[in-house]
């Protein structure tokens, strides 16, 4: 397995192939067979993690599993500790709020390479360094926050992955992570793995004591076994089942189940009335027949 850390410049995109002919990974590392664990923006620079582990390139990129990167970024003005604040708590960006983030103003700017292309601000406004520790990945969405609290980013540069930091690797440099990293790198997914667990819907009586709710009764008609407060139960289809719900099978005098059909086989031994719903046979069988009737002269039950 290859496990590889490349600093990605800036304009780069984070993929093999492009058709517009722009600058990709490949102009950087000629390893076959690896790909990058997410995304880095074209206009951002930084640390990209590529691999051929498909496993742990699956859970490091799925956003339950919570990978935590770093990134310090450069803003217009400077930020006041209300916007922080917000930042940190969580931000509106019309497609839903961020989560909680960690969020700290730097008090200056970060040893960094000269960009290819030099950052264009304002020399009547003054820009600061912050640094944001945040484990979604929505699109854009660091530049998005920051605009969300009124200080657009200048510059954007990821930092570290996980604990894995850009330390000296300049632009288009790599370097393959050592066996300790890949250890702890692993050794985190398990453990995070094992915290996302599966979803299970609960039974009822791991929200209610004995399965029932206070005032109900048991064998509810929805596939919780309860109703909730201000609702009323699906009615049931004629001849049918209750919408979204499932029946016991109803018991004979002798306590076993009654079978398919509520009552008992007409002659020719097909269901009775009590049987099967919509669009079934007259009960005989034979069209024209008589009611199913069982020995004694009783008709199947309705």
């Amino acid at each position: 397995m290859r496990y590889i850390l490349l600093n990605k410049p800036y304009e780069v995109l984070t993929q093999f192939t492009d058709e517009a002919g722009r600058q990709t990974l490949k102009d950087y590392v000629e390893v076959p067979g690896i790909y990058p664990v997410g995304r880095l923006d074209y206009d951002s620079e930084g640390l990209v993690l590529l691999t051929d582990d498909k496993q742990l390139q699956h859970r490091l990129s799925e956003p339950r599993f919570k990978v935590p990167k770093t990134y310090w970024v450069q803003v217009e003005g400077q930020p006041t500790p209300e916007a922080l604040e917000n930042l940190r708590r969580g931000v509106d960006l019309k497609t839903g709020y961020t989560a909680a983030a960690e969020v700290e103003l730097l008090p200056g700017a970060p040893e960094l390479w000269e960009r290819s292309k030099p950052v264009r601000f304002r020399a009547a406004i003054p820009t600061s360094w912050i640094q944001i520790r945040i484990s979604q990945g929505m699109n854009r969405q660091v530049r998005k926050m920051t605009a969300a609290v009124g200080y657009p980013t200048l510059r954007l540069v990821r930092a570290a992955i996980a604990d894995l930091p850009l330390a000296d690797l300049q632009p288009g440099q790599w370097r393959e992570l050592t066996e300790a990293e890949v250890g702890r790198l692993t050794e985190d997914m398990a453990a995070q793995t094992a915290a996302a667990g599966t979803f299970k819907t609960p039974r009822t009586s791991e929200y209610w004591p004995g399965g029932v709710p206070p005032g109900g009764k048991k064998g509810g008609g929805n596939r919780g076994g309860f109703t909730a407060p201000g609702t009323r139960p699906l009615a049931a289809r004629p001849g049918g089942k209750a919408a979204g719900s499932k029946l016991a099978s109803p018991k004979s005098a002798s306590g076993k189940p009654a079978g398919k059909s509520a009552g008992p086989k007409a002659a020719g031994g097909k269901p009775g009335a009590g049987g099967k719903g919509f669009g079934t046979k007259p009960t005989s069988g034979k069209p024209g027949g008589k009611p199913g009737a069982a020995p004694g002269g009783r008709k199947g039950r309705g």
